[in-house]
């Protein structure tokens, strides 16, 4: 449930950051009349993410099991692959994101109600297609239908919540260390999914080694004991890996929270200041 609702809260959040900036926007220059398109394009984005996930869990359902592991594994390191660019992405390009959405928006309503339309569904539908294909993955990789999707909700909630309040300017906070940390957290869980990804990919046949176990410490940590399912929603902490497994893990973990620290960590003030700044204007107009 915490892993997802990490994500949850996190696309979530820049979602809301996006439709703060482009209703602030509108309202700033005194053009109301066109936030019913806006929130068109919004309300289709969540619905098609909606639509995604259904698709992904019913339709997995009707295949062989050497076919849903196949599809499970490489859909969780696309997830993983998605999930590893947002996080990065979003630390890089904060600063700069009222700038952009001002510039599209802008075109958009050059162009019309239809753009507009299209502006405000690109703008939110790709956090919801990560949204939606990071949780199926964290579905399958837990076996628990509901704590997923309930964590995932909770933290979308608590997304649109803040999203509310950093328009109406009655929250401040450091977006650029907020952006770091959950980050960080997020790349531990990644790494988790991808380690998991990669045995169903094992178990589907597609690679090797399925057999061969790098360690066993189920007596000690089992499986069905409250600490071992802590860590297995958490982290995806299986204890039977195979040696590939924790290969993939190590070399993902290490070197991708490596250079995400280090290029946005280790004292660097001066990018957690200036991120602030899109929901501090967002908010002010």
């Amino acid at each position: 449930m915490f892993g997802n609702y990490l994500i949850g809260l996190r696309e979530g959040l820049e979602a809301s950051l996006v439709v703060c900036i482009l209703i602030a926007y509108l309202v700033k220059t005194g053009r109301r009349d066109r936030l019913v398109p806006v929130w068109a394009g919004v309300v289709s984005a969540v619905v098609l993410s909606m639509v995604f996930g259904a698709v992904l869990q019913y339709g997995s359902a009707q295949l062989t099991f050497e076919a849903q592991e196949a599809l499970g594994g490489s859909l969780s390191v696309v997830a993983v692959g998605l999930v590893t660019w947002m996080v990065f992405w979003m630390r890089r390009t904060a600063r700069y994101l009222k700038a952009e959405l001002h510039g599209r928006l802008d075109a958009a309503l050059a162009m019309g109600t239809v753009a507009l339309v299209v502006t405000s569904f690109l703008a939110v539908g790709r956090e919801g297609l990560e949204t939606a294909l990071f949780i199926w993955s964290a579905v399958q990789a837990t076996g628990d239908g509901y704590s997923p999707v309930v964590g995932a909700a909770m933290g979308l909630l608590t997304s649109g919540v803040l999203g509310w309040l950093f328009y109406r300017g009655a929250v401040r906070i450091d977006l650029g260390r907020f952006f770091t940390w959950t980050g960080a957290m997020l790349v531990v869980v990644a790494a988790g999914v991808l380690a998991y990804g990669v045995h169903d990919l094992q178990e589907a046949g597609w690679i090797g080694g399925l057999h061969d176990v790098a360690f066993d410490v189920s007596a000690t940590v089992p499986k069905d004991s409250w600490y071992g399912t802590l860590l297995k929603g958490v982290f995806n902490f299986q204890p039977d890996p195979t040696v590939l497994q924790l290969v993939v893990w190590a070399l993902y973990l290490v070197p991708t929270l490596a250079v995400f620290l280090g290029l946005f960590g280790g004292g660097r003030t001066t990018t957690p200041a200036k991120a602030t700044a899109p929901t501090e204007a967002a908010s002010q107009g």
